[in-house]
């Protein structure tokens, strides 16, 4: 008797044990639950945060400022960003310049947000400039892309849509690169590069229908924007312009760009090569 009594006692505190030992891992195997949750909770958080430094990365111009005077804006005209001759900008005096725009808190425009501050007459704020790269040449993904990268700035190319097979100048894979970035919008220069004043009304309408056509098209966009070659234009390019839904046009008369000039007359700013950054600064605000 007494001993089924011991072994009775046993069996309960083995059991008992057993309970006990039940409960601790239902304790932990909640304490792992709670922490995965706590984990992924902070994952997403982690994730959310990581989505919220990119979007503040975008320019966000919540109010423009309006004027009672025609806005006055520097259209900056480089071409190729190397070495060579009068047309040339070498990467060095680039970069020097790209860090005055943006250490002088320069605001640098979009070919739609120039457009707007056209027709509202009103600018994002007191600084900006338009950048602009005429005949979209090679070196302007290969040195002037990772510059405007590195600063975050914005520039338009001037595309000869002719030319995208040419060596010396941009394919399309690569200017879908740079519009991809949110820093390259991609404009018209025809699709030729000639003369526009020396060409009879069909081959302007061509050259003019026929680039904006291939832009659209291969950068599922709508140009807006027409760049004369040479600066070359006349009445009959403007009316045709007007007529193929280009909302503007850039010439290469020099000076600040103001709608007195006309919407298809706009003067830009020409960046020589060999300049100093205290001349620079008095094209920006001067246009000479």
């Amino acid at each position: 008797m007494k001993l089924n009594r011991i072994w009775q006692m046993i069996a309960k505190s083995v059991v008992v044990v057993c309970l006990l030992i039940l409960a601790g891992c239902t304790a932990q195997s909640k304490t792992r639950v709670k922490d995965s949750k706590v984990k992924t909770r902070e994952s997403l958080k982690t994730k959310k945060l990581s989505v919220n430094k990119k979007n503040a990365k975008k320019r966000t111009v919540t109010k423009w400022i309006h004027y009672k005077k025609k806005c006055q804006i520097p259209i900056l005209m480089y071409h190729s960003i190397s070495s060579g001759n009068a047309l040339r900008v070498p990467p060095k005096q680039f970069e020097e310049e790209m860090t005055y725009l943006k250490a002088n808190h320069y605001y640098t425009l979009t070919t739609a947000e120039a457009i707007k501050a056209f027709e509202t007459n009103s600018l994002p704020q007191k600084k900006v400039v338009w950048i602009t790269l005429d005949d979209a040449y090679k070196d302007n993904y290969t040195a002037a892309f990772p510059i405007l990268e590195k600063y975050h700035l914005h520039a338009t190319i001037n595309y000869i849509t002719g030319f995208s097979q040419k060596s010396n100048h941009l394919t399309v894979g690569e200017a879908k690169k740079m519009q991809h970035s949110g820093l390259i919008d991609f404009q018209s220069h025809t699709v030729q590069h000639l003369d526009l004043n020396e060409l009879s009304t069909d081959v302007q309408m061509q050259e003019l229908a026929n680039s904006k056509k291939w832009l659209d098209s291969n950068l599922k966009q709508k140009t807006q924007m027409i760049c004369y070659p040479a600066g070359r234009y006349n009445q009959t390019t403007i009316k045709l312009a007007n007529h193929l839904g280009y909302k503007i046009g850039l010439t290469t008369n020099e000076g600040l760009a103001c709608l007195d000039q006309g919407w298809y007359s706009l003067s830009r700013v020409r960046i020589a090569p060999g300049i100093n950054l205290q001349t620079f600064d008095q094209l920006l605000k001067n246009g000479h």
